[in-house]
């Protein structure tokens, strides 16, 4: 018989993240587009970042049949937070701002991110943005597949950072570490250490 869940986080009752999801307003609006593979992922980062933002929502699928309605949202300028040549760095808003960004965010590996801006044409369209300064990942049960690679929360909180310096997004991490803690808990220190090389 499968463990009770919570509704809102997903994860065992028992284990619960919602008392450190946080409650945090955003200039910026952001839209996570979720690969259907990562929705059972045991550490869903992309639906904390959609829980922790009230600016925020997250979107399940391959093909977005409604993101021209999405992307004409009055009050934003649309961007697709991606990496690439032409991806252009973040930069904070200032003084001259203009409209706020809705960052348009991938969740996925970056295979299925890739395939997901091919099946949906507008998201190729789109202006892509990239953090300049990544910082280390707190990702530490994951192999990152390529230097400064981040989940998907934490390039979120990066962004965000940046775009509305000074205030700081950090909080929204307090759920996604403990989570990582308490996946280590499982495992045990001498597994942990063996898999992934810290102590």
């Amino acid at each position: 018989m499968p463990r009770p869940r919570c509704e809102r986080c997903q994860r065992p009752l028992a284990h619960c993240l919602c008392p450190l999801i946080p409650h945090l307003g955003s200039r910026t609006r952001v839209v996570v587009l979720q690969h259907p593979s990562e929705t059972a992922h045991a550490l869903n980062t992309a639906r904390l970042a959609a829980l922790g933002l009230i600016n925020a929502e997250l979107r399940i699928g391959e093909v977005f049949d409604d993101l021209d309605a999405l992307l004409a949202t009055p009050g934003y300028r649309p961007a697709l937070l991606f990496p690439g040549d032409e991806a252009e760095v973040l930069q904070g808003y200032g003084q001259d701002a203009g409209l706020p960004l809705m960052l348009i965010v991938p969740d996925g590996t970056w295979r299925k991110a890739r395939k997901m801006l091919y099946l949906n044409p507008l998201l190729e369209g789109l202006p892509r943005v990239t953090l300049g300064h990544v910082q280390p990942s707190r990702y530490r049960l994951r192999k990152a597949p390529e230097p400064g690679a981040l989940s998907t929360l934490e390039a979120v909180v990066q962004a965000l950072n940046v775009l509305e310096a000074p205030v700081v997004f950090d909080e929204l991490l307090r759920p996604f570490e403990a989570l990582i803690e308490g996946q280590i808990e499982a495992m045990g220190a001498q597994t942990y250490q063996r898999n992934h090389g810290q102590a």
